[in-house]
């Protein structure tokens, strides 16, 4: 079995009834979208996406520092 990295999972077959009420429902939480009972993706918030992103180029940068 793989490991969920989200409280929130629907199929994906909920999902695709009505994406809009899943955004909804989920707030600012991320929502695992499960197929077979597998996750197929997960769905964030852009405000989220926007701060993993930051934080992966942090790391890029913190690590192109500490090669040099």
């Amino acid at each position: 079995m793989e490991t969920v990295f989200s409280d929130l999972a629907v199929s994906i077959s909920e999902f695709k009834k009505n994406p809009a009420e899943t955004l909804r429902k989920a707030g600012a939480r991320p929502v695992a979208v499960l197929s077979h009972n597998k996750p197929a993706f997960y769905m964030v918030e852009a405000k989220l996406f926007a701060l993993m992103l930051e934080n992966l180029a942090d790391l890029d940068l913190a690590d192109s520092l500490l090669s040099e």
